[in-house]
């Protein structure tokens, strides 16, 4: 066996007694072959013949165990099988305990034939995030196909007092196996060794029919054990529409009590040293500005685009945050440092805010998550101002406006970092202005059109369209562009052989106004079109302009048994003109035909005038975002959509051919079809 720069991060030992280790006669009898095992295997897929998992706390330390044996049928497998890694935090140690191969009735001992090295866990560093982390690369030689891997090993982490919270509160989640494999045996035990209960919750375990339980809630005292056994198991779960089963381990506590045990580390830290005893620069800066509105933005633009994030997971893990005259004088921190600064500031302005712990990752779960603080994995700041309330991420970078023009954060569950609080839920939201206001106008004479389009972006769009100009070659944002038109004008359907820059002569794109008080950035594109009509398989002529994006085929496509649908869509508005020389058809049913859709959870309006060479649609769309849509709306929410999909978001017309053979024609299709 080979070793490279072990330090410390792996061991070769034999299990903790507390585990039951199997010995060799023991693993070999265990590996007999049954008709459920032979049926995975003819059915091509890899078997796990049994899979021992132990998780162990104690208010010093936490183990995770496993000894399993598995099938190397499958070449993918086999490949992975002999090359894997691992992530281990600080004080975190790879224990080996067994490597071997069961071959033609023999047990092979494979650790000779192991190669270990420590990396550092690069995948993890760069752009502002500081890896403290070590990645464990085992490589296992001459594993053959039709071997029976049997691994043996555990991961131990030891507390240190920068770990304080963990130490203090234990969480741990164990997941449903993933569905591929077969297990003739699968044994999980969660072993509580603590002075405090542990509490765990069952969730998402489902009956025969597949019907989901409610959650099964009891509480282990110190030295009591939580097992789950299943036998000739395959995981039924579908992945596609339904949550595995996941079992929550948490130290029995309440929201009350943590944000009471949080609240002291912060206070301490934004109560020591006000703004003017350390940046004394910044406080004349503000106390120049001729208004509160000027101060706060500035502020704001101030901590997220002037103080460097610095993400370091080992550091997150203590939640105790940096001082901000440190953050201010070093001009960088992680996101509870940047974070306290900018509490900082907001208290010498006399703005009312707080520290609120987020995890927008796992957010839809908190519902049924046990009160702990080990679920939380970033801070915002809550601001109360003139009324309205606000959450700000002070890690986030290129954010403009006065605050109520600025990027609004999609999450649902947070905790606010003061006495006595409870989980707490935000309220919908409403975009005050429409995030997306654009103006479409296309012009036909003869056999050219001309195409302008004019679009004004606000909020987190407007963010993202400077970021989008700034980083991307003038080329391909004119191509982008010229290929949502090329579908919006729908010549997908009749000149898909082209190249859009054959189509769009001239085509040109820029950002003509950019207002960073506002947070509105103004983009117009225009192009020439040779050819503009769209002509179907029969010659008929047409003019049409219909975004797709208005449509949204993620509601209308949504399908899942256990999670809500979570509604986040911008408000937008449309205006599109579209003209002609031509006389068209001003009776068509879908010219002429508007919508209203006044839904729980949006309204959609579409207005239209039609003239006998041309006509214009006048679309507007108002979101009630951040909002769950409950299993038992959202049916007549899908209509909803459905609704507007039916021709209703977007404007074409028919161009009636002159000659009296063609208005005969067009007589007959009209009557008759």
């Amino acid at each position: 066996m080979e070793q490279v720069a072990n330090e410390e991060k792996y061991r070769f030992e034999a299990p903790d007694h507390r585990v039951n280790s199997p010995d060799n006669g023991q693993l070999i009898n265990r590996l007999e072959e049954t008709g459920f095992s032979k049926k995975q295997v003819d059915e091509g897929r890899d078997y796990c013949y049994f899979l021992d998992k132990v998780f162990y706390t104690d208010d010093e330390k936490e183990s995770d165990y496993v000894c399993m044996a598995y099938t190397l049928n499958e070449p993918a497998n086999l490949e992975q099988a002999s090359a894997y890694d691992m992530v281990l935090e600080d004080n975190e140690t790879y224990l080996i305990h067994r490597i071997s191969v069961y071959r033609d009735g023999q047990l092979v001992d494979k650790i000779p034939d192991t190669t270990i090295k420590v990396l550092d866990e690069e995948n993890r560093s760069g752009a502002g995030i500081l890896n403290s982390t070590k990645k464990i690369n085992v490589t296992i030689r001459d594993l053959r196909l039709y071997d029976i891997l049997i691994l043996e090993d555990s991961r131990t982490k030891i507390f240190t007092d920068n770990d304080f919270l963990r130490r203090e509160y234990c969480r741990y989640l164990w997941f449903g196996s993933n569905s591929y494999w077969a297990y003739g045996k699968y044994h999980f035990r969660f072993v509580n060794n603590r002075k405090s209960p542990v509490v765990y919750k069952e969730n998402f375990f489902r009956d025969e029919e597949g019907r989901v339980q409610s959650g099964h809630t009891d509480t282990l005292q110190s030295g009591e054990t939580y097992e789950l056994v299943r036998e000739n198991y395959i995981n039924p779960t579908d992945n596609n529409r339904q949550i595995a089963p996941f079992v929550d381990f948490a130290t029995e506590s309440d929201w009350k009590s943590l944000s009471d045990y949080m609240y002291p580390f912060y206070e301490e830290v934004w109560q020591r040293e006000p703004l003017g005893s350390f940046a004394p620069d910044l406080a004349g800066k503000l106390d120049a500005m001729a208004t509160t509105d000027e101060r706060l933005q500035y502020a704001l633009d101030f901590v997220q685009n002037h103080v460097y994030y610095v993400y370091n997971a080992y550091e997150m893990n203590g939640h105790k945050p940096q001082a901000p005259s440190v953050t201010y004088r070093n001009r960088q921190g992680d996101c509870k440092a940047k974070t306290m600064l900018l509490k900082v500031i907001l208290d010498y302005l006399g703005i009312t805010s707080s520290i609120a712990l987020v995890n927008y990752n796992t957010d839809f779960y908190f519902k049924y998550y046990l009160p702990s603080l080990l679920s939380f994995n970033h801070v915002v700041v809550k601001i109360d101002y003139q009324g309205a309330t606000y959450f700000v991420d002070a890690t986030m970078r290129d954010d403009f406006g006065r605050i109520e023009h600025r990027n609004f954060i999609n999450f649902l569950y947070y905790l606010e970092i003061k006495p006595g609080q409870e989980l707490a839920q935000r309220e919908p939201h409403r975009y005050p202005e429409f995030c997306i206001d654009e103006k479409i106008d296309i012009g036909v004479e003869g056999n050219t059109g001309t195409l302008n389009v004019t679009s004004v972006f606000r909020y987190n769009r407007a963010n993202n369209i400077r970021r989008y100009f700034k980083n991307t070659n003038k080329r391909e944002i004119v191509d982008n562009w010229n290929n949502i038109m090329f579908h919006n004008l729908n010549y997908n359907n009749d000149r898909n052989q082209l190249d859009p820059r054959q189509v769009f002569g001239d085509a040109a794109i820029a950002i003509v106004r950019d207002d960073k008080e506002l947070n509105e950035v103004t983009v117009h594109y225009s192009a020439t079109i040779e050819n503009p009509y769209f002509t179907d398989s029969r010659g008929n002529r047409f003019l049409m302009y219909f975004d797709r994006n208005v449509v949204k085929n993620v509601a209308r496509d949504y399908l899942h048994e256990d999670i809500t649908f979570w509604h986040s869509f911008d408000s937008e508005r449309y205006e599109i003109h579209l003209r002609t020389d031509q006389k068209i058809d001003m009776q068509e049913k879908y010219t002429v035909q508007e919508s209203s859709v006044d839904n729980k959870y949006f309204t959609y309006q579409s207005r239209k005038k039609i003239t006998k060479n041309g006509g214009s649609v006048y679309i507007e769309y108002h979101p009630l975002a951040n909002q769950e849509i409950p299993f038992e709306d959202y049916e007549t929410f899908r209509d909803a959509h459905h609704l507007i999909a039916d021709s209703n978001f977007g404007l074409g017309i028919d161009i009636l051919e002159p000659g009296l053979l063609n208005r005969l024609k067009y007589s007959l299709r009209k009557n008759f079809g």
